[in-house]
C-alpha cells in the first residue's frame, strides 16, 4: 500500500476521474478559493482600520491588529498562489483533452481517407487518366472534322485563284474601254435627205453655175 493509499485509508486503485470530472472539480475550487479571497482582503482592512484608531492612544491594540493582518496578508498570499496553481492546472487538461480530440478527429480522418483508396491502385488510375485524355483527343479530332469544310475550297490553289481574278479584271476594264471607243465614233446626228426634185431655178444664174453648186451641195451631203 502507497503513502497516499495508507493517509487516505485507499487499499485498492481506483479509477481516475475523466478529464471532464477534473476540469468541473478544477472550477468548483477555484470558486471557492476567490471567495477565500475576497474574505481575507475584507479582514485586512478591517485590521487595518483597527490599527489606524488606536494608533498611539492604545499602542498595545494597534500592534495586534497589524500581526492580525499581517497573518492575513499570508493566507491571502497563498490562496493567490493556490489558486494560480488551479487555473494552471484546468488550462492544461482542457488544452490535452482539445488534443486529445484533435488527434482522435484526424485518426479517424486518416482511417476515412485509408478506406475511400483501398480499391484503388496507382497503376490504374495513370490508365484511367490516359484514357481520359486519349479520349479528349480523340474528340477534339472529331469536333475539327466535323467542322471543315467538305467538297471544295482545300485542293484549289489561291494564287491561282488571285490569278484568274485579275485576268476578269482585265477583261473588264478592255470591255469598258471598247464601250468608250464606240461612243465616240457616232455620228453627231442625222442629216435631212436630199430632195428628190429639181431646185426652182434660180433667176440670173445660167446652167454652169447651177451644175457646180448643185455638186457642191451633193458632195457636202454624203
Amino acid at each position: 500500500m502507497s503513502g497516499l493509499g495508507r493517509l487516505f485509508g485507499r487499499g485498492k486503485k481506483e479509477k481516475g476521474p475523466s478529464p471532464e470530472e477534473a476540469i468541473q472539480k478544477l472550477k468548483e475550487m477555484e470558486k471557492i478559493l476567490i471567495k477565500k479571497q475576497e474574505f481575507l482582503e475584507q479582514k485586512i482592512q478591517q485590521e487595518l482600520q483597527t490599527a489606524k484608531k488606536h494608533g498611539t492612544k492604545n499602542k498595545r491594540a494597534a500592534l495586534q491588529a497589524l500581526r492580525r493582518k499581517k497573518r492575513l496578508e499570508q493566507q491571502l498570499a497563498q490562496t493567490d498562489g493556490t489558486l494560480s496553481t488551479l487555473e494552471f492546472q484546468r488550462e492544461a487538461i482542457e488544452n490535452a483533452t482539445t488534443n486529445t480530440e484533435v488527434l482522435r478527429t484526424m485518426e479517424l480522418a486518416a482511417q476515412g481517407m485509408k478506406k475511400a483508396y483501398q480499391d484503388m491502385d496507382i497503376d490504374k488510375v495513370d490508365e484511367l487518366m490516359a484514357d481520359i485524355t486519349e479520349q479528349q483527343e480523340l474528340a477534339q479530332q472529331i469536333s475539327d472534322a466535323i467542322s471543315r469544310p467538305v467538297g471544295f475550297g482545300d485542293d484549289v490553289d489561291e494564287d491561282e485563284l488571285l490569278e484568274e481574278l485579275e485576268e476578269l479584271e482585265q477583261e473588264e476594264l478592255a470591255r469598258e474601254l471598247l464601250n468608250v471607243g464606240d461612243k465616240e465614233e457616232e455620228p453627231p446626228g442625222e442629216l435631212p435627205s436630199v430632195p428628190s426634185t429639181h431646185l426652182p431655178a434660180v433667176p440670173g444664174l445660167d446652167t454652169a453655175e447651177d451644175d457646180a453648186a448643185l455638186k457642191q451641195l451633193t458632195e457636202w451631203v454624203s
